[in-house]
């Protein structure tokens, strides 16, 4: 980066940023946002306003992005950003800051306050004004004592941002405050705290578990794109299978994989990427150091897929360095693959997840009739993992990768999206085999975003086999000749 940038070259960027048009997605159009607002009031009630802030300015060159909940209720990206929803009116109104040139001139155009009009057809807003308004009596808070107190709603949970979920956050939030010298309370409990000292006369109640159950459903654009996600996490997954040798490194599967996202429009990671080579490095179930040799004889476990237009997914797949499964592998791999199948065979809306695993309990006697385990600990691992799933019904997937709101309260509604993550374990030996696909409940039965992604035993074996090209090394120093 350049430190001193010369004043002409500043006037110009300036010029040509106040000539361009400012980015906005095109993923949701406004009746989306509406429609979301609308099922916002009708939760929150006739006497009460929900208000969400948006992230902060990024401190560093670093990808800017908005939190998955302000994403969520406006599609805006613009840093510093507020949003109103009142339940008294069912009206919303946008607050945005003033254009900032300084910042024009090195990163682009954002949406301000000073793009009203645009900013209102595209996200369907009531109001949008500058963030200057956010002073006094905006809420128009009831000013007579006696008159009926409205309830405030805001974030009580911790906003998620870039490869972040909500139960990473409140453990790293808790460490801070345990730490004597630091302390720092989240940002969320900052912002409600100052509601709280600003409005003391009202009523406050958590937004959360609002925006949960909202969330739990994802609508038919919401599933296009945790699709897309999907497939570009398998095919990243497949780039990476093909390109494994004895001697690679994991950051270069790491690697392969990466690219296959990047080309494929994913700027971000949905979480940091799990590739894990060896008994040791498998074991544990978010490895993330990716700087292991991998040795013939050995398997790899890659967990990792792609932020892609805010949704991602999680998409797992375990195969041999060498192209070839040992009797052991294959023989607890074959299991959990069958597992899986017999699981997602039976997902269909109307039914629990507990219903669904005492059916495919069932499917599995057959399975444990024809499987000859080579040891009595295999098979009580097997029988740990039908009896209790192990896993296999496991996390939401949408805007983050442990996404919000839960799909297994009760029935199975279309629109739940979630992982299938059956996990074998045997502690004595340090092995962990899984598989792990994203779906969704449909009007009739499911969808396997990854259908199509190799899963049988062979079929991973022959893609090994067939090479990669994606992964080239470069030795420290200049080329050749250089």
């Amino acid at each position: 980066m350049l430190s001193r940038v010369p004043a002409a070259f500043v006037v110009t960027a300036l010029l040509c940023a106040g000539q361009s048009a400012p980015w906005f997605q095109k993923d949701f159009p406004p009746e989306e946002f509406q429609a979301r607002w609308n099922k916002l009031y009708d939760k929150i009630g006739n006497n009460a306003v929900a208000f969400v802030q948006g992230v902060s300015l990024t401190a560093g060159f670093v990808m800017p992005r908005q939190s998955n909940e302000f994403y969520y209720l406006t599609g805006i990206e613009t840093p510093h950003s507020y949003i109103l929803l009142d339940g008294r009116t069912r009206k919303a109104t946008l607050y945005l800051p003033p254009r900032n040139a300084r910042l024009e001139a090195s990163e682009g155009r954002v949406l301000s306050s000073e793009d009203a009009a645009q900013v209102k057809s595209i996200t369907g807003v009531d109001t949008v004004a500058d963030i200057d308004a956010l002073r006094g009596n905006f809420m128009n808070i009831p000013s007579q004592r006696g008159q009926q107190p409205i309830t405030i709603y805001s974030l009580f949970s911790p906003a998620e941002g870039t490869s972040q979920s909500r139960f990473e956050i409140n453990a790293a939030n808790t460490a801070i405050v345990n730490d004597f010298w630091d302390s720092r309370i989240p940002r969320e409990q900052q912002f409600t705290s100052m509601l709280m000292t600003r409005f003391p006369r009202m009523k406050f109640a958590d937004l959360t578990p609002v925006l949960d159950e909202l969330r739990s459903v994802k609508s038919p654009r919401e599933v296009s794109l945790i699709k897309r996600a999907s497939e570009i996490a398998g095919q990243g997954i497949l780039e990476a299978m093909k390109s494994t040798k004895a001697g690679m490194y994991e950051y270069e599967l790491d690697a392969a994989a990466r690219y296959v996202f990047l080309v494929n429009g994913a700027r971000l990671e949905g979480y940091r990427s799990i590739t894990a080579a060896g008994t040791a490095n498998i074991w544990n179930a978010h490895y993330y150091r990716n700087m292991s040799k991998l040795d013939s004889g050995q398997l790899v476990l890659m967990d990792f897929a792609p932020d892609y237009k805010y949704y991602t997914s999680d998409v797992t797949r375990m195969w041999p360095v060498n192209g070839k499964y040992t009797p052991v592998q294959r023989e607890l791999l074959q299991f959990v693959l069958e597992y899986r199948n017999a699981i997602i065979k039976r997902i269909r809306p109307g039914v629990t997840a507990k219903q669904i695993m005492d059916e495919a309990k069932v499917a599995m006697e057959p399975v444990f009739a024809k499987t000859k385990f080579s040891k009595p600990a295999y098979e009580g691992a097997a029988r740990e993992l039908v009896e209790r799933g192990g896993g296999v019904f496991s996390h939401p997937v949408g805007l983050a990768v442990h996404d919000d709101g839960p799909y297994n309260n009760g029935p199975l509604k279309p629109g739940h999206v979630f992982s299938i993550d059956p996990q074998l374990r045997v502690p004595d030996e340090n092995l962990y085999i899984r598989y792990e696909d994203v779906v969704a409940v449909t009007e009739t039965g499911v969808e396997n975003f990854t259908d199509w992604l190799v899963s049988e035993l062979d079929d991973m074996e022959k893609v090994v086999k067939t090479g990669g090209g994606m992964v080239t090394r470069y030795p420290a120093g200049p080329p050749p000749g250089k």
